[in-house]
């Protein structure tokens, strides 16, 4: 079976009742209602979330946890795997996904989507479609544009990923994001050479 998995970055603060916990259980339903195993990174809030969903829709669910942090994953979480370090986590998170969704959420939520945002603009991993939901890392994404789409965005040895088209995609709706990641995947759309460092190659 081709397992197709969906990371999910977002806040640990949301509890249960909060807005943003209940979009993220949304969303875990929706993806595993696409027949998409949902990844996370096995604590609370958005990832606890997402899990939930999607468990309820009867989906697989993954948790990427790290000694570091010294806490243990959440009971939706089927397959849990244990990284030593902050680093070594969070690549694992972008090596298990063959796309990605970024909630709303604080720094950790923001690094996740840089690294993906770069990696993808440097091609340094295949072309994995990577999705915002809402309308909250949005002026974020314009300010950078400002630089990698502006004017002097072809001066140097080459143009990077980014000058070409939006390597991001927004999603106003949970079901909007879904649709996209669905089309994306199914189709195998953007897939380019791998060029980056070992251990992040995309799964065959």
């Amino acid at each position: 079976m081709d397992e197709k998995i969906v990371t999910v970055f977002g806040s640990s603060r949301p509890q249960a009742g909060d807005g943003d916990y209940q979009q993220a259980c949304v969303l875990g339903k929706t993806l595993a209602a696409r027949g998409f195993a949902v990844c996370s990174g096995g604590y609370g809030g958005v990832m606890e979330a997402v899990s939930r969903g999607a468990k309820d829709a009867g989906g697989k669910t993954y948790g990427v946890t790290a000694e570091f942090f010294k806490r243990k994953a959440n009971a939706w979480i089927d397959v849990e795997v244990r990284k030593k370090t902050w680093e070594e986590r969070l690549f694992e998170l972008i090596q298990l996904g063959d796309g990605f969704v970024a909630c709303r959420g604080g720094t950790g939520t923001l690094v996740e989507l840089a690294v993906v945002w770069e990696m993808l603009n440097k091609s340094v991993m295949s072309a994995k479609p990577c999705v915002i939901l809402g309308d909250f890392w949005q002026p974020i994404l314009e300010r950078v544009r400002e630089v990698e789409q502006g004017p002097g965005a072809s001066i140097g040895s080459r143009v990077w990923g980014e000058a070409n088209g939006n390597l991001i995609h927004s999603a106003a709706r949970v079901e909007d994001a879904a649709e996209f990641l669905a089309k994306r995947l199914k189709s195998g759309k953007g897939k380019i050479e791998y060029q980056g460092p070992p251990g992040l190659e995309p799964r065959s």
